[in-house]
């Protein structure tokens, strides 16, 4: 399937196991983080709606403005961080070389890269929006 070019409708129909949306302020400067910090392949950018690929996980982001008629809109904060109590794993990304990047491209490194009892090498950080990424390798 051609990310660019797929229509709404056959890209909702190809969709199986889990997504994830992030609803965001900006929705080209949360992309730009995540290619910047963590090397995700970026689609469909628009101001509206871009897809992040890590693998063969996509990640949908929408605008704020996309979502005004779903129920979820109404429970976002008025204030960063938004993504409060979620962590999202990018398991296969090098931990201390996304913390090299993390402040250029806005983010704020909120743990810094450690070998867990858990067999990972992770470091948490926060993206300009309030999510929590955590790339991990094994230790």
């Amino acid at each position: 399937m051609d990310l660019e070019t797929v229509g709404p409708a056959d890209f909702g129909r190809s969709l199986t196991g889990l997504g994830l949306n992030l609803l965001c302020r900006d929705v080209r400067g949360m992309a730009r983080f995540l290619e910047g910090v963590f090397g995700l392949g970026i689609h469909r950018l628009s101001d509206d709606f871009a897809l992040a690929r890590h693998g063969a996980v996509l990640i949908q982001l929408h605008s704020d403005g996309t979502f005004a008629r779903h129920p979820v809109h109404d429970l976002l904060p008025e204030n960063p961080p938004r993504g409060a109590g979620a962590q999202i794993y990018l398991f296969g990304l090098d931990p201390d070389a996304a913390v090299s990047r993390a402040e250029a491209h806005g983010g704020m490194v909120i743990e810094a890269p450690a070998d867990k009892p858990h067999g990972l090498r992770e470091a948490t950080i926060l993206s300009p929006e309030g999510y929590a990424f955590s790339p991990a390798l094994p230790s």
